[in-house]
């Protein structure tokens, strides 16, 4: 469509479908699945204002002229997954003395423990020791059944920034790791989808308050995303935004109500949530 004919179709108030698909993109993109009004949209983030994408996402998807400024949209989790996985042990600063795992060492999150960016962490008021960790999440972009680490990154639509809040005491004390690992609110994760050829050398930072607590670079993984893809794909097929949280480095602590948490990872965002206390 050449640019007099957009023009035109802008002033009419019309919704131009632009010639750009997923299949033609280059460089690295940034999407963003937000809440427009009533309208839920995924976008393609341009600066400060997201583009809408006619179509799925996850499937055949074209750019619109359509823009919504970024600072009007609530921001939402990236993907409505039909499974999330995460990896124990997968830094070795965060094992300490322990050999690490030969093979990727995957547990399951529930897809409600779920939480959008800048959306509350909830601590539960019968358990303490309630403790952040930053994580890469890997977003899955197409079915994968069986996938060979050298066609792994071919299934993945990007990565997001995570937290996986994770309760010591219910996770020391327990036989498996619900709820000490997928409570509601357990599971930030956002704000934007970073999609490009390779994800290595990547800084991860975490602050609380402002002041950094864990500080790590995506090549210091164990088992690195194409290989954790290819192992669960193995025994379990991802679906479309699916979630993998990849681990955390480093030691990590307690939070407390009124703490504000921010997990940034290079060329993603910065996902931003504010710790309060519940009842239960």
């Amino acid at each position: 469509m050449s640019l007099r004919s957009l023009i035109i179709v802008a002033l009419l108030g019309g919704a131009a479908i632009l010639p750009v698909t997923a299949g033609n993109k280059s460089g690295a993109v940034r999407y963003v699945r937000c809440q427009v009004g009533q309208k839920v949209i995924y976008g393609i983030v341009e600066g400060k204002v997201v583009r809408e994408i006619s179509g799925d996402l996850f499937g055949d998807w074209r750019t619109t002229n359509v823009t919504h400024d970024l600072e009007d949209a609530r921001i939402l989790v990236p993907s409505t997954p039909s499974k999330v996985f995460a990896l124990a042990g997968n830094y070795r600063d965060h094992l300490g003395d322990k050999e690490p795992a030969k093979i990727p060492q995957p547990f399951i999150k529930l897809p409600s423990c779920l939480q959008r960016h800048e959306g509350n962490v909830e601590l539960p008021g019968h358990t303490t020791d309630v403790h952040y960790e930053a994580e890469v999440v890997v977003v899955i972009g197409k079915r994968a059944k069986n996938v060979s680490e050298g066609d792994a990154l071919k299934y993945v639509l990007g990565i997001t920034c995570g937290n996986d809040i994770s309760a010591r005491k219910w996770q020391k004390a327990d036989v498996q790791w619900w709820r000490a690992k997928a409570s509601d609110t357990f599971g930030p994760c956002g704000p934007f989808v970073l999609s490009m050829d390779d994800y290595k050398g990547l800084n991860m930072t975490l602050r609380v308050n402002g002041e950094v607590r864990q500080k790590t670079n995506t090549s210091n993984m164990i088992h690195d995303i194409a290989q954790t893809v290819s192992f669960i794909s193995k025994h379990c097929t991802l679906e479309p935004g699916d979630l993998i949280f990849t681990g955390t480095p480093g030691k990590t602590k307690p939070l407390k109500a009124g703490d504000v948490v921010e997990v940034e990872i290079d060329k993603v965002g910065i996902l931003r949530n504010k710790v309060v206390k519940v009842e239960s």
